[in-house]
């Protein structure tokens, strides 16, 4: 009998226990407890992985009819939630630091960029560090860079025949590198070291795969080539500048503006610094510049309405500049502006933007429904799906530049943040200005100069990138015009 009541009152104090801990959870747990998200269904543990590594687009497509702008995926012992569409993504670009941070998520590119940059430094020194980055890219350092695209671009086409195929990705690809050694990296490097600087940046963008996301330490020949191509650089770049600062010679690049550049307190860039700024500015560009070029003649050969356009545009500058151009002459190029950016709306390089959150917090959806977002959550956006969604583009998967053109402006209609290739808000990429001009500044040329046909199919996109780009060659048959555009 006391075996009994032992027995009886231990159940009645485990059912107390719950029951106490029931109205504790229900008074003192947050709110964001109760209005967690929809979730993702997918198999316990790896899942939400196996989910994700199909492809986070493709994920998108089939999960966004079903659960909305708000869910999240399970993935390992991390939750990511996405957010999609403009109407709950700002908090996702204009919260402060504090809130959402870059840095745990993009812990990766450490290795690449280097020691004491970037995400490896805390935030108030980050963003003296892009304080650095944004006058280095002011109007009149940019004036200066266009003639050097300008010149770049000149010389690289002047060395084609009268008529030829060629894989346009190949060759947009190498000439931005050329003209990024020179406005970037610098005459020095331009002039005398461009095959090695460029076999060694090579080598560091290889060693940069999707396993070096969850990995970036990891004892493989690619992270080995990228360290040691990593520090070649750095020693090559001390060189140099040592060299400029024993001659007291200065150029109009990038490099001289973050040798030039001081914190607050007065401290001046180290040589490990500018080479990790150089590093960044370059991967950060880069990539962007060639895939967007090479999407937006593409769609140009493709859609002749839009080629003639273009052409036009270029017909009436000629009339009323001559064949001279310069950084105020492709800041009139409208036209060629919205074809680039219809270009880069159907194909971000980069698909998914992320941040970590630091504090719980809460977000309504177009439809009125409420969620609370938990700290510790990884929270995603995805400029590949969200710049197609259709209740803010008109037939979104149809290239038309004239979608943003004046009195359509169909990236303003549905309010900020619905238009987010660049990104946006707080940590929208300042490298865009530069981008576009280089871009203007080469199709420019290529417009007045030369006839273009699309001889394969058209490309694909490669997923399977970390940035994601084109699939493959895009082989073009090109003829040289007698005259420019007539």
């Amino acid at each position: 009998m006391d075996v009994d009541n032992k027995f009886f009152n231990v159940a009645l104090l485990i059912v107390a226990t719950v029951v106490v801990a029931k109205l504790i959870s229900a008074l003192l747990i947050p709110k964001s407890r109760k209005r967690l998200p929809p979730t993702v269904k997918a198999f316990p543990v790896i899942g939400g992985l196996l989910r994700f590594l199909k492809g986070p687009v493709v994920m998108l497509r089939e999960e966004y009819p079903k659960l909305g702008s708000v869910f999240t995926l399970n993935l390992l012992n991390k939750n990511i939630t996405f957010f999609i569409g403009p109407e709950v993504s700002a908090h996702f670009f204009k919260a402060p630091e504090a809130d959402l941070s870059q840095q745990e998520v993009y812990q990766f590119n450490v290795p690449t960029f280097g020691p004491g940059v970037v995400f490896d430094v805390d935030y108030s020194v980050r963003q003296e560090q892009f304080r650095f980055f944004t006058e280095s890219l002011r109007v009149t350092k940019l004036k200066g860079y266009v003639d050097q695209m300008v010149t770049e671009t000149e010389d690289y086409f002047s060395k084609w025949g009268d008529s030829g195929e060629v894989d346009l990705k190949y060759e947009l690809e190498h000439l931005i590198i050329l003209t990024a050694s020179r406005c970037l990296l610098g005459q020095e490097v331009r002039d005398k070291l461009f095959a090695d600087v460029s076999a060694l940046f090579h080598d560091l963008d290889n060693g940069m795969l999707p396993i070096s996301v969850i990995f970036p330490y990891l004892p493989i020949p690619a992270h080995r080539r990228r360290d040691q191509a990593r520090t070649k650089l750095a020693h090559i770049f001390a060189n140099i500048i040592a060299s400029r600062r024993e001659t007291g010679k200065s150029e109009n690049d990038m490099l001289q503006c973050f040798m030039d550049s001081k914190y607050k307190d007065g401290r001046q860039t180290t040589e490990a610094e500018v080479t990790g700024l150089l590093i960044a500015a370059l991967f950060a560009g880069q990539h962007t510049s060639s895939i967007t070029s090479t999407w937006t003649g593409a769609y140009l050969f493709r859609h002749k309405e839009f080629l003639s356009a273009v052409l036009d545009e270029q017909k009436n500058l000629m009339k009323k500049h001559g064949n001279k151009v310069d950084h105020d002459i492709l800041s009139e190029m409208d036209v060629l502006y919205r074809c680039i950016k219809e270009a880069l709306r159907l194909h971000p390089p980069l698909i998914m933007l992320l941040r970590s959150s630091h504090s719980d917090f809460s977000v309504t959806t177009k439809d009125g429904k409420e969620y609370d977002i938990p700290k510790g959550h990884i929270v995603a956006t995805s400029p590949a799906f969200a710049n197609r969604l259709p209740h803010i583009y008109k037939d979104p998967e149809r290239y038309d530049p004239d979608r943003f053109a004046v009195g359509r402006e169909e990236d303003k209609v549905a309010g900020a943040f619905s238009y987010i290739s660049f990104g946006g808000g707080r940590h929208g990429c300042l490298g865009e200005p530069f981008a576009y001009l280089q871009i203007k500044a080469i199709w420019s040329h290529l417009l007045r100069n030369f006839e273009f046909e699309l001889i394969s199919p058209f490309p694909e996109i490669d997923w399977n990138a970390m940035v994601v780009g084109v699939k493959g060659k895009v082989m073009v048959r090109y003829k040289r015009r007698v005259l420019p555009v007539d």
